[in-house]
Order: structure tokens, then C-alpha cells, then sequence
């Protein structure tokens, strides 16, 4: 693989070089890019794509493989969970940005430019951040090229997977959706939790990337390993707290939740409680804030609809 950098030095602030990888294989294809590292404590994604770009046998790729480990580079060195450090903005909120917006939607244009319009496939890399405990999913978005995205995210071999409308895209501006809205097929794939660096999730997340490049008809057959049938989710409900609180959650990621199931609750400095949190509809939750210190309308867990 070829080692090179994207410098982006007309952002309004420090510049950013973003080191990635590209291969073009002996035979034709398509034009496959991988990108981690949206969100900069999400650390099994990025240690996947460096293992790939370390150890794929470029001699039996069909097509094009671009590989981005860490796309968010300025919160990756910061250890920023989230967000951007410049101005405090969600990248995976910001795309396909504005050249002439603030800082985070100058980062996205350039990225979206650079990564994400010239693919013919975008597969994005995530895991639980810092604060976050998770139960490994795909998400893909409702588009007219939906069909290859969710043939995509059953390739990947997580053992859910959600389908997000455009009327209820509770994730908008994020790198799949904007690639859904450009017409390529696109995956968000999220294993691992709480910004640790775990070998399974690691191996999760190489061997998803490898089975989908199998599935294209890039690598051979005999680099994808055999998946489950996941749970498929049509949408999901993102729960907030009204008040800010200790976060105590009743429930773990991946459990069978029915409608009026306490999920957790508020508590006040002196453990009394402020605030109930039940399950809206019947689903299971995939994603789940550990973090105790929780701010008003703070983001309390994701639950996939069943």
C-alpha cells in the first residue's frame, strides 16, 4: 500500500494532515475507502485499520482500497471524546460541511471531498466512546442504494442491525448518511466500548472489513468468516434526560426492554431521585452512557426498535 497524507490548511484554524493508505489491485473492481477514527476515543476501528494496512495481501485485491485509521485527527491527540477540540462541534453531525462554515464543518467539507465523494463504497469504523458502553451494530440509511448498504452491514457480522429512515434520522450529518445522500452505498459499523482498545473488538472489526470486501467480490472467499443472522431494527429512539443528574442505569446493552421497562434514573446530590427513565416502545439497547455525571438533555442510551 501506498502511505500519504491529506493536508488541510484553509481550515479557520490549525491545519490538519491526515495520514491514510491506498492500493489498487492488479485486477479491476470497485473503489472500496475505510475510514475510523470520526470520533477520537474510539479506539478499535483505528487499530483494525492499521492491522489491515499491515497485513492484507494487496496481490489478490480486485479494484481500489483507500484506508483512513484516524480520520478525526485533532480529538484523537487531544483524547476528545466527541467532539472537535476547536470549537467543541461533532464532526459525525457535520457532513457533508461547509467550506466556509466554523472550524468542525470545514473539516468535514475537506474530508467528505477528499474521502467519501470519489468512493464507490464507504464503510465507517465506530465503537463506544469513552463514556460509553455498546452492544455491536451496523447502521445503514434509507436511500435508493439501501439494498448494497444493507447487504453491506450483513456482511460486516455484528449481530445487529438497524435501518435509519430519512424522516426519523435521529443521526444526521453523519458520514454514512451523507454518503446515502450522494447515492453510495455506505455502513456505519460500531464494535467495542468504552474507548478501550480491546483485542476481540479489534478482530471484530478487521474481520467485518474483510468479509465485506469478500462480499464485493474484492478479496477471495476464503478471507470472510461465516455471520449469524443479525436482528434487524427499523429506527430506534435516543433517550435524554430532562434534568441533569447521576446517571443509573437499570438495563445493559443488548437486553430484551418492553414498552414501560425502567431503563434507569435521575438522582440529586443526595441520592434522592429527580427523574424515571422507561422505555418509550419495545427494542433493545445497542448504545448506553456509563458516565454517572449526566447534563440536562444529555444523551442517556440508544434503543433499537424490535
Amino acid at each position: 500500500m501506498e502511505r500519504m497524507t491529506l493536508t488541510l490548511d484553509d481550515l479557520p484554524g490549525d491545519p490538519v494532515e491526515v495520514p491514510y493508505a491506498s492500493v489498487t489491485g492488479p485486477e479491476d473492481g470497485p473503489h472500496v475507502t475505510v475510514v475510523a477514527g470520526v470520533h477520537g476515543g474510539e479506539y478499535t476501528g483505528m487499530a483494525a485499520l492499521l492491522r489491515l494496512i499491515g497485513t492484507l495481501d494487496t496481490t489478490r485485491l480486485r479494484g481500489r482500497l483507500t484506508v483512513v485509521p484516524v480520520l478525526n485527527q485533532p480529538a484523537f491527540w487531544t483524547r476528545t471524546p466527541f467532539v472537535v477540540p476547536a470549537d467543541g462541534q461533532n464532526l459525525n453531525r457535520a457532513f457533508p460541511g461547509d467550506p466556509a462554515g466554523g472550524y468542525t464543518e470545514a473539516l468535514a467539507h475537506g474530508l467528505f471531498e477528499a474521502f467519501i465523494r470519489p468512493t464507490d463504497v464507504l464503510l465507517d469504523l465506530h465503537a463506544g466512546d469513552i463514556p460509553e458502553a455498546l452492544e455491536p451494530f451496523c447502521l445503514y440509511e434509507e436511500s435508493p442504494v439501501e439494498d448494497q448498504a444493507r447487504a453491506l452491514a450483513l456482511a460486516y457480522g455484528t449481530g445487529h442491525v438497524v435501518r435509519q429512515t430519512r424522516a426519523a434520522r435521529t443521526v444526521g450529518g453523519s458520514t454514512s448518511a451523507a454518503a446515502a445522500d450522494i447515492g453510495v452505498p455506505a455502513i456505519t459499523a460500531e464494535i467495542g466500548a468504552n474507548g478501550i482498545c480491546d483485542a476481540a473488538s479489534v478482530a471484530g472489526h478487521h474481520q467485518g472489513v474483510l468479509n465485506v470486501l469478500a462480499s464485493l467480490g474484492m478479496l477471495p472467499g476464503d478471507v470472510a468468516v461465516p455471520v449469524p443472522v443479525p436482528v434487524e431494527h427499523e429506527g430506534w429512539v435516543w433517550l435524554r434526560t430532562p434534568v441533569r443528574g447521576f446517571w443509573q442505569a437499570e438495563v445493559a446493552v443488548g437486553a430484551d426492554v418492553r414498552a414501560g421497562d425502567l431503563l434507569g434514573v435521575l438522582l440529586d446530590p443526595w441520592g434522592a431521585e429527580l427523574h424515571r427513565v422507561v422505555a418509550p416502545a419495545d427494542g433493545c439497547p445497542l448504545f448506553l452512557t456509563t458516565s454517572p455525571a449526566v447534563l440536562a438533555d444529555g444523551l442517556l442510551l440508544g434503543l433499537a426498535r424490535t
